[in-house]
């Protein structure tokens, strides 16, 4: 059963079904991981294109595998290298790459919505990899593979996320899609990183980072975003680290059995504690490796379900 839907582009829109639909086709498909040689024909003669504006380790190279490992042809384009530098625009960098016949772009953008309008002018399915400070979909997803995976569920899990809330894209997928599958989220850190009205979504707010910690299941630190920040957020670095970093004495308060997350890259010692990056309860390693089952289906379900499930399910796309 394919994705109804031609791109992947927020969590916002996604409903309960399509969001578990992608959660169990990743755990079917993580097993690929673990072979010997991990390839199958799954998406042969299908194309993938990463285009990138901003810097990515994970993100990009969990898609390039992810596509590698079913046997899509994959390519990407490195903006400093291409002739974005020589001022060619958004519009046309995407219509010279659907010109070579390209199935799927896989998109990162420093300005919010940049994926969205180049699904409206693509017939090739587009998919979000963060555009500025809107929305990661699919480090969301990863996020509640990871956790329903060691707890089994997301329903009524207290989920504490912790940090620089205002800048952060994966704070915003992960709320969109915990709250609606049934977790109870917190949002701390200082009030100048909170975004307003952030409440509307279903979360719980506070300042305190350990009321947001206490009795949690699951502690996801963020990593604090200076190069988005303008200057005068908070006092310092050094007042940051004191009052809202994750160390092993406020993660004494969450549950026995919690766990910690963290979507990397981190600063270690700023938001975190390095102890505690390291330690039993981390599954920041596990993430990464549930990010590329995670990528694998999600475009396994835009391109791998035969022409009813291809990008040109829903047609769209403007032509020239």
């Amino acid at each position: 059963m394919p994705l109804n839907r031609k791109d992947v582009l927020t969590l916002e829109d996604m409903s309960v079904e399509e969001m578990t639909l992608i959660l169990d086709t990743a755990d079917s498909l993580k097993e690929i991981l673990g072979r010997d040689i991990k390839k199958v024909p799954t998406l042969r003669g299908r194309s993938v294109m990463t285009l990138f504006y901003e810097p990515s380790t994970r993100t990009r190279t969990s898609f390039e595998m992810a596509g590698k490992y079913m046997s899509a042809d994959t390519a990407n384009i490195a903006t400093t290298t291409s002739a974005v530098v020589k001022g060619e625009t958004l519009k046309d960098t995407a219509w010279t790459v659907e010109a070579m016949g390209i199935d799927c772009i896989v998109m990162r953008h420093p300005i919010a919505g940049a994926p969205h309008f180049l699904a409206r002018i693509c017939q090739a399915s587009i998919i979000n990899a963060g555009d500025g400070m809107h929305e990661h979909p699919t480090q969301g997803l990863l996020d509640m593979f990871s956790i329903r995976e060691r707890k089994g569920t997301l329903r009524a899990l207290k989920v504490a996320i912790v940090g620089d809330i205002l800048h952060s894209r994966v704070a915003r997928s992960n709320i969109w899609g915990l709250t609606k599958m049934g977790a109870d989220v917190w949002v701390t850190g200082p009030s100048t990183l909170m975004p307003p009205g952030i409440e509307r979504t279903g979360v719980r707010t506070t300042f305190r980072v350990e009321e947001a910690i206490e009795g949690a299941d699951v502690v996801m630190v963020l990593r604090l975003q200076l190069e988005r920040q303008k200057k005068g957020l908070f006092p310092s670095i050094r007042e940051y680290s004191r009052l809202f970093g994750v160390t092993r004495e406020r993660l004494a308060l969450a549950k026995q059995d919690f766990i910690l997350m963290h979507p990397g890259p981190m600063n270690r010692g700023v938001e975190i504690a390095s102890d505690v990056a390291d330690s039993e309860y981390s599954l920041i390693t596990d993430q990464v490796t549930n990010g590329v089952a995670v990528r694998m289906a999600v475009l396994y379900l835009l391109l791998g379900g035969g022409p009813e499930g291809s990008a040109q399910a829903e047609g769209g796309g403007e032509k020239r």
